[in-house]
């Protein structure tokens, strides 16, 4: 399955939540939930389905791939390996997807959206250590250092999104730095520092029953 393209808003219509891939505009009166709370399409308004448990994994499950902006084989991949790993799945599988580079720029407010953020990974505009990593889906470590190329970090839009993520803060498991466009990765994030409204228990049973 390719990368979705299309209009972001019919997303956030269609799993009846904000995935807020839009930035500051979805804080906004002008984000498409605020005006059309209802799956897109031309019955979207008035279909009203029952919730099966399938359906509710389901849409569980394409909420939080649509949140982090990856594809099902990259998602079911990073499925896989949270199963092989020691603790709980749904924990294992958040902090996975939290690690990843473009994850990671967004939370330390370089941009105001996971899309944003991974153009900016991908145009190679961040340093990871001092060297350029332009894949967004580059897992970082406790100890590692991301940071902006100075050739882009006093652009305006930059500074107005660090700004705001000073004065938000930045989650416990990462350290913006007070003076430049750098942060630093201090641990590997835990369900706690995760906070988005997901049942990651049916994403599980979701898997667990597709085999």
């Amino acid at each position: 399955m390719s990368r979705y393209t299309g209009p972001v808003c019919k997303l956030c219509r269609r799993e009846q939540t904000k995935l807020f891939l839009k930035g500051e505009r979805c804080l906004t009166p002008h984000c498409a939930m605020e005006r059309r709370a209802y799956p897109p399409g031309q019955h979207g308004s008035n279909v009203r389905r029952r919730a099966t448990g399938y359906s509710v994994q389901l849409r569980e499950k394409q909420k939080l791939r649509r949140i982090y902006g990856v594809t099902e084989r990259v998602f079911r991949n990073y499925f896989s390996k949270a199963s092989s790993q020691e603790g709980i799945t749904g924990d294992n599988f958040l902090r996975i997807l939290e690690r990843r580079l473009d994850s990671v720029v967004y939370r330390l407010g370089f941009t105001t959206s996971r899309p944003a953020a991974r153009q900016l990974v991908a145009h190679g505009n961040i340093l990871v250590d001092g060297r350029k990593v332009d894949i967004p889906s580059f897992l970082v470590k406790p100890g590692m250092v991301i940071e902006l190329r100075e050739k882009i970090a006093n652009q305006e839009l930059i500074q107005q999104s660090l700004a705001s993520a000073r004065v938000r803060k930045v989650p416990a498991w990462l350290e913006l730095s007070d003076a430049k466009a750098q942060g630093k990765v201090l641990a590997l994030p835990t369900r706690a520092d995760i906070p988005l409204e997901i049942n990651d228990k049916v994403i599980v049973e979701y898997y667990n029953r597709m085999g």
